[in-house]
């Protein structure tokens, strides 16, 4: 897969949790999610539980081991559950569009069933957000191709999302230095007469990216590429392991069902 590079995501750590193979925190994620997703909307306190076993995860992650007692990162991986901002403008917009009975709260009228829909976007869309955060946070980025790629996922999917990572932060430092070159020649945009510097340079930026892409491709070629990526050491996953990644889902089942039967 060649030589991974820590990702802003990322955060060090020595925990058992960091430990796991990835592609045990894969599937340990994607079953949680599942289990969240299929919780009913009504079951209010299950999604409490959710959260408090996602902050038990993160405590074991940081703050369970020498190197990291007492300095879990709650802040760090608040800030990047930013991503779901757009959610939460969509699901806050709910009440007021959809019809069906309304209630009264602070004296506006507002939808039932959009209120339910916007707690049941809300709920479930953070939790899956956070766990996605939690695993990136605890998981390479190398790693977790690696682990996509031991669970089966198409090889070409798993080329295409390591070439987006990969070059994403090249993409995103050819920005700013593009950036840097304008407003040292005294570009500031101020209105809609700038549009058009912008315009060319995100033409510019197409451009430099499209010749960059060709450039590595002929060197992937040239250095013996057949369109798959060499995996380098082999990780395989110990009965134990895969008991450690399977406490959380199973965890959330169990909030689960007893959502259903209560």
């Amino acid at each position: 897969m060649g030589a991974g590079h820590a990702h802003k995501l990322y955060l060090h750590g020595g925990s058992p949790v960091h430990a796991l193979p990835a592609h045990c925190k894969l599937a340990a994620v994607f079953c949680f999610v599942l289990v969240v997703v299929s919780t009913p909307r009504e079951a209010m306190w299950a999604f409490g539980l959710y959260a408090v076993l996602l902050a038990a995860v993160a405590g074991a992650a940081w703050g369970l081991h020498a190197e990291g007692r007492g300095r879990v990162p709650y802040g760090h991986l608040l800030k990047r559950m930013l991503i779901e901002v757009p959610f939460v403008a969509f699901a806050v917009l709910m009440p007021f569009v959809a019809r069906g009975p309304y209630v009264e709260v602070l004296d506006v009228q507002l939808s039932s069933s959009g209120l339910w829909s916007a707690w049941n976007i809300l709920a479930k869309g953070t939790l899956g957000v956070a766990a996605s955060v939690l695993l990136a946070s605890t998981t390479e980025l190398r790693e977790l191709l690696l682990g996509m790629q031991r669970l089966g996922l198409p090889p070409l999917l798993v080329q295409i999302a390591s070439f987006m990572i990969r070059y994403g932060d090249v993409i995103g430092d050819e920005m700013r230095r593009m950036r840097i070159a304008r407003l040292s020649r005294g570009f500031r945009a101020r209105g809609v007469r700038q549009w058009g510097v912008l315009a060319k340079s995100a033409g510019a930026l197409f451009i430099r990216s499209y010749e960059r892409g060709e450039r590595v491709h002929l060197a992937m070629v040239s250095r013996g590429y057949t369109g798959t990526m060499p995996v380098i050491d082999e990780v395989t996953a110990t009965r134990a392991q895969w008991t450690g990644a399977a406490l959380l889902p199973l965890a959330a089942l169990l909030v689960c069902l007893m959502g259903w039967a209560l």
